[in-house]
């Protein structure tokens, strides 16, 4: 799928889901912003703890939006958003199953950011039927790059 229709289907699901940043994509689709669109940055806002646990995507920027352990904002989040990443390019934000990023891309937004895509199914994805994620959903179950230490 070309670009532009990534970006219009993100929009349309945007809309769709009344969600006031620029889309929402699939993870698939954001692998492929992520490789064909200039500039783009994927943002991974999970915790330290996710990325050492449960594995890391090469090349996004990691920048936690809740600390770890406590689960309180980060402070410096803005700042080190502002730090890495231009307030022009696309900017995708993931986490473990799309709650935190919808967040953090609320939040780039509001900083003026102007193109705020969330990643829906996040790293891990939702739930199976028997509780366990990484099988329905997500960037992992659906064979993207990842990492584990």
């Amino acid at each position: 799928m070309a670009i532009t229709e990534i970006m219009k289907a993100a929009e349309a699901r945007a809309k769709q889901m009344g969600l006031p940043y620029e889309g929402a994509l699939l993870p698939a689709e954001a692998y492929q912003l992520l490789q064909s669109a200039p500039g783009a940055k994927l943002v991974d806002v999970r915790t330290r703890a996710e990325w050492d646990w449960v594995g890391r995507i090469p090349g996004a920027v990691e920048i936690e939006l809740l600390t770890y352990p406590g689960s309180r904002l980060n402070p410096s989040f803005l700042a080190e958003l502002e730090r890495q990443v231009d307030k022009e390019v696309p900017v995708m934000f993931i986490c473990r199953s799309g709650g935190r990023s919808h967040n953090a891309a609320l939040l780039a937004m509001q900083a003026g950011y102007t193109a705020c895509y969330n990643v829906l199914e996040g790293f891990e994805g939702d739930k199976d039927a028997q509780g366990h994620r990484n099988t329905r959903g997500g960037w992992r179950a659906g064979g993207l790059p990842w990492v584990q230490s």
